[in-house]
């Protein structure tokens, strides 16, 4: 049975637990990353990717980081609010980035100095500021010397970490609204979220800021996951409004709302699927979270897969896509997993109370 906007169950009344599908929905999107990257690195820069001339210059990539943010937007604020407590927000959201992130650095600059580097001199003194750009999120990392001078993107050893510095631009922007109080007054909220969309309408038009564009488009997807967990009571998980946000951005292709209204109706599918209750896809959330590994895996492995010759999509992505899953199995296993129990576990609070 379809069910009516005024006969569908709310988002609060699934949010409470694990019996959702976002694990698989965020598997999908770093999966639907590769798919994305696959096309520049195998067939030329440039090259239009997947979704990219139907959706006006959003690819499939960018489609994915937006699923990816506007999650991330819903399950942030719920971890602020439940607790409100500033320092366990950071320190659980330190623990869920810079473990991963860390391992994955030293494999990397580890594998890549003594076996890739074509110039290990240039590599090692690059290396020290790499890093540091890697995990202040301060200014971009992307290069360094030395290596993968002949690749599809030379020296980017990691193209895909260019959103990480947003992301956590994004978990301050909860902490900020969430210790002034913004998340209980939702008229002011709105009056937040409705300033950030005119600067969002507006900004093409009087900037070309590569920082301020991609701030916009990720803050958008992610603003909107806010406000989903805002107004959890009132929002509902309905086909029929789903369809009817499709059908608006449809109509509103030749305007320049254009934009809004397919970030609008790609969140609302997000969390329709995320939270409808389909028990054999359920299964899968016991399984870990190997989003975020094959996150910070995934650009490095499907760049040395071009040099090894797979030089077309579907052979780049046949052999990275195991050897990336792979390292995201281990990171959750190994990593990532045991820093979030670490930092849950009483023997953490408590060191972290007599400091």
């Amino acid at each position: 049975m379809i069910l009516g906007v005024g006969a569908a169950p709310r988002i609060a009344d699934r949010d409470a637990g694990h019996d959702n599908n976002f694990n698989l929905i965020r598997m999908l999107a770093a999966l639907g990353v590769m798919v994305s990257h696959a096309v520049p690195l195998t067939l030329g820069i440039g090259t239009p990717e997947p979704l990219e001339e139907a959706l006006k210059g959003v690819n499939l990539g960018r489609v994915c980081v937006m699923v990816f943010f506007a999650i991330s937007g819903f399950f942030i604020t719920r971890s602020f609010t439940t607790k409100r407590d500033p320092v366990a927000f950071l320190r659980a959201r330190a623990l869920r980035i810079y473990p991963g992130l860390v391992v994955m650095l030293v494999l990397m600059l580890g594998i890549g100095g003594l076996w890739i580097a074509t110039d290990p001199v240039r590599f090692w003194r690059s290396a020290p500021d790499y890093v540091i750009r890697t995990l202040t999120f301060v200014v971009s990392a992307r290069w360094l010397d030395g290596i993968l001078e002949t690749a599809p993107f030379p020296r980017e050893v990691n193209g895909s970490l260019w959103s990480l510095r947003f992301e956590v631009a994004c978990y301050l922007g909860v902490l900020l609204a969430g210790v002034s109080g913004l998340f209980d007054r939702r008229r002011a909220f709105l009056g937040c979220a409705a300033a950030f969309l005119a600067i969002y309408l507006v900004a093409p038009v009087v900037t070309t800021n590569f920082v301020i564009r991609r701030m916009l488009l990720v803050g958008l997807p992610f603003v909107i996951g806010v406000a989903f967990h805002v107004w959890r009571d009132r929002i509902p998980l309905s086909p029929v409004a789903l369809a009817g946000l499709v059908a608006g951005a449809v109509l509103l292709r030749p305007t320049p709302l254009f934009p809004a209204a397919v970030v609008l109706a790609l969140c609302y599918a997000t969390f329709c699927f995320g939270f409808a209750r389909i028990p054999v896809l359920a299964r899968y959330t016991t399984l870990g979270d190997y989003s975020y590994g094959t996150y910070i895996y995934a650009f490095p492995i499907q760049q040395m897969a071009v040099i090894w010759g797979f030089g077309t999509p579907m052979s780049n992505l046949a052999v990275a896509v195991p050897l990336t899953l792979g390292c995201a199995i281990l990171s959750w296993r190994l990593v990532e997993a045991p820093a979030m129990r670490f930092g849950r576990s009483r023997r953490f609070v408590t060191r972290a109370l007599d400091k």
